[in-house]
């Protein structure tokens, strides 16, 4: 199929039915099928036979998670300028790299305690046993101390797993290795576009480009540890014509085969910020490209999903997880973390009545601006997830 042509989706609750370039592509809470024409109706919906098969072979039922998904910051403060970032409260009115941000607060001993006392009562009232940590900031190694006491203690509360969200310039390969003895298991960090690009939009607040300390301090945390790497490239129209070369110089410098690599839009989340950037058919193609030159650079890519709510913030009472502030404030989302207006309770005492959290209620992404419509944005999700579907199929990896 050509790459600029629309290819349909249609919807039922969370499933999505995808078309490729030789069939079509089912997705389900519990995996992926590949569907000829005769298996749905003209008007794309599943045959009933068909449904009645995916059904016995599981695709329409999510393997029940025994973990509860806790979201920590440990320090609200950040060491980068971006531009972009939704905690900023403004633009640095000076034109430098030090916007304002939300408040300051730093994860302490005492409030390490009260959140894995509530932790402990979340896991009992929705009979998990298991307890899944993702550290978070700010920079969550501004506070190395809070990260390293709250995996420690948290191994009496069932921890399972646990990764960090972190910008990695000050990650060092004796911090690594304490993180990963405590359990740290994969840590995702971002690439604003190729080296130029890159130092140009991420930026110390001191001044001064961060490409090279990253990729450097991947490389030497990688020796020392077993830790992977989950690679997030932000796509915006400042660094979209560099990122083919980004996909080579990663692959070279890096281990591709511990690391997988995801490209994500910039949405329009940060005060004054603007990506202009539109989801065309142009765009999906890039996307394609860049997808498949990760793969056979060794790097891992993401199957495409289903539509299944967040652990963390997509049930209303956060009954699989939650989001706390290093002050022990709860959100329903890192989007909100941290921002004055949105708390939707405390760790000490629990969420705040329904009625009162329903406005301030939101999910992965509600607070992202784009300039198109929802029906754009998941069309152009829909294009470049049936390409990817169809490449790994092409390949014998699917």
């Amino acid at each position: 199929m050509d790459q600029g042509q629309v290819r349909e989706s249609a919807r039922t609750g969370g499933e999505r039915i995808l078309k490729g370039a030789r069939n079509w592509w089912f997705l389900g809470p519990g995996g992926v099928a590949r569907l000829g024409a005769h298996h749905l109706t003209a008007d794309g919906a599943l045959r009933p036979g068909t449904e009645r098969r995916l059904r016995e072979r599981g695709l329409l039922s999510a393997v029940p998670d025994r973990a509860y998904s806790l979201t920590v910051l440990t320090s609200t403060d950040c060491n980068l300028g971006c531009g972009y970032c939704f905690q900023n409260t403004g633009q640095d009115p000076h034109g430098g790299a030090r916007p304002p941000r939300i408040a300051h607060a730093r994860l302490t001993s005492q409030t390490i305690t009260s959140i894995l006392a509530f932790a402990g009562r979340q896991m009992a009232a929705a009979g998990l046993d298991e307890l899944r940590i993702l550290l978070f900031g700010g920079e969550p190694l501004l506070n190395p101390r809070g990260c390293l006491e709250l995996l420690s203690r948290a191994a009496d509360h069932g921890l399972s797993s646990a990764w960090m969200i972190s910008n990695l310039t000050l990650l060092t390969p004796p911090l690594a290795r304490r993180l990963e003895d405590l359990g740290l298991r994969s840590i995702q960090v971002t690439f604003d576009g190729d080296r130029d690009d890159h130092d140009r939009i991420r930026v110390r607040r001191s001044r001064g480009g961060t490409f090279d300390t990253i990729a450097g301090n991947i490389v030497r945390a990688s020796q020392v540890t077993s830790i992977r790497w989950i690679l997030r490239v932000n796509v915006s129209h400042h660094n979209h014509p560099g990122i083919d070369s980004l996909i080579d110089r990663l692959g070279a410098a890096l281990d591709p085969s511990r690391c997988s690599i995801y490209f994500a839009p910039v949405g329009d989340v940060g005060v004054g910020y603007a990506n202009d950037l539109r989801h065309t058919g142009e765009l999906s193609a890039r996307f394609t490209r860049w997808q498949r030159a990760a793969l056979d650079r060794g790097f891992t890519v993401s199957r495409p999903r289903a539509y299944v709510p967040c652990a963390t913030c997509g049930h209303g009472d956060g009954r699989y997880g939650a989001v706390v502030n290093a002050d022990g404030t709860l959100a329903s989302c890192w989007e909100t973390a941290g921002k004055p207006g949105w708390e939707v309770g405390t760790v000490g005492e629990g969420y705040l009545p329904a009625a009162r959290t329903r406005e301030r209620w939101i999910s992965c992404g509600d607070m992202y601006r784009h300039h198109e419509d929802e029906r754009a944005l998941a069309s152009f999700r829909d294009t470049v997830d049936a390409a990817l579907l169809d490449y790994l199929d092409e390949t014998g990896r699917l």
